[in-house]
């Protein structure tokens, strides 16, 4: 008896740190790529971006995204992959218009998608 509540124990501290620690780098590594999007963004809106500057910010997501598949479903992953393909395509072209919006979406994108991850209530339920 003294044995199977330790295991239960055991069983739901562990279950705890892996919780938290895949939600601090979920948050961590969406919190950079954010970064990453604002300042395109911001160049982009200037209409100082390049393609050299987007496909940085693309490749920084294709590294980051290797380590990102383990914790967030594909689905996720692609969406981000379309949007950035689309923005690095618009900026390339220097079609700045049709590619903020997209920016726009990558950096609504890196702010909702982690919370979907967190140790919440209603991620719980």
């Amino acid at each position: 008896m003294v044995k199977s509540l330790i295991a239960i124990g055991v069983s739901v501290a562990l279950l705890l740190g892996l919780s938290v620690f895949e939600w601090s780098f979920v948050r961590r590594e969406f919190s950079d790529f954010g970064e990453e999007v604002r300042s395109l963004y911001d160049k982009t809106e200037a209409e100082t971006a390049t393609i050299g500057d987007a496909r940085v910010v693309q490749e920084v997501w294709e590294d980051r995204k290797s380590r990102l598949h383990v914790w967030i479903p594909h689905n996720d992953v692609n969406k981000i992959d379309e949007y950035m393909a689309e923005a690095v395509r618009f900026i390339g072209e220097k079609n700045y218009a049709l590619a903020l919006p997209k920016l726009e979406v990558l950096l609504h994108l890196s702010t909702c998608l982690p919370d979907a991850y967190s140790p919440a209530l209603e991620n719980v339920l």
